[in-house]
């Protein structure tokens, strides 16, 4: 996928949006010794909360900043009270992590240790600058307890029903609550979704003079209720609901003769 994507940049301006932080998405995306934000000419870390155009990292906006430290800590107390009392097979990690927008310094220091998994052992509850991403079992679940709980959630919709308390109780807060992937779910601001990094392509036009007329956007979860249906069906886009990376790759060889 790297090796079509290189390819491509020559064709094209590329990059990826995503609700993970950049420390993950270097796992997801990167390779050990080369940092993610060099691979694509836009990278967009929370949504588009944080960004980087061209390596360089553009202004951030905060979730906490936003909602208030008061809000903000009820709303966490609510979810992991919550969260304790969810019976699932397994749980891993009862902490609350909130980072601070300086994504790139532990990224590149962890890189440059060799260290191969970046990701906090004992985090359920994960604080990002523009979300919360919230997760019944844990975050640093292993691969197999993940695909397990995906198969559990399915029979007993535990997401979804948490999402829904949520909605009830915190419904005046004026937040998104977003399923995704397989073992969590993110909060943000409404508005603060995957759309909300197309402001930095518009803006574009003023930095360079390139204006992005077309913009074409792969995701899986494009259902109405996925992390990826605001920005699918956004009128700036050309959504394309592929199933996984096989398909977006057979996708782009199709439309740009590769």
């Amino acid at each position: 996928m790297l090796q079509l994507l290189s390819s491509l940049r020559h064709k094209c301006a590329i990059g990826f949006v995503g609700g993970s932080d950049l420390i993950k998405q270097q796992e997801q995306l990167g390779t050990p010794d080369i940092p993610v934000i060099s691979l694509f000419d836009f990278c967009f870390s929370e949504n588009g909360l944080t960004a980087y155009r061209l390596g360089q990292q553009l202004t951030s906006a905060s979730f906490i900043g936003w909602l208030g430290e008061d809000k903000y800590k009820q709303l966490v107390n609510f979810c992991l009270r919550y969260i304790s009392e969810i019976d699932c097979p397994i749980k891993r990690g009862t902490f609350v992590e909130f980072r601070y927008d300086e994504s790139p310094s532990p990224l590149m220091a962890a890189l440059s240790k060799g260290e191969g998994d970046t990701n906090d052992q004992f985090a359920d509850l994960r604080s990002r600058n523009g979300m919360i991403n919230v997760s019944p079992i844990g975050r640093n679940a292993t691969v197999q307890e993940r695909n397990d709980f995906v198969e559990f959630d399915k029979e007993h919709k535990i997401r979804e029903k948490f999402v829904s308390v949520l909605k009830e109780k915190f419904g005046d807060l004026g937040l998104t609550f977003s399923i995704g992937g397989q073992i969590s779910f993110d909060v943000f601001p409404t508005g603060w979704d995957k759309t909300y990094c197309l402001q930095h392509l518009k803006a574009e036009k003023k930095v360079s003079g390139v204006d992005y007329k077309t913009i074409h956007f792969f995701g899986d979860k494009t259902d109405k209720g996925g992390n990826d249906y605001e920005i699918y069906v956004d009128e700036r886009t050309v959504g394309h609901s592929v199933k996984n990376p096989e398909e977006t790759m057979k996708v782009l060889k199709e439309m740009f003769e590769m």
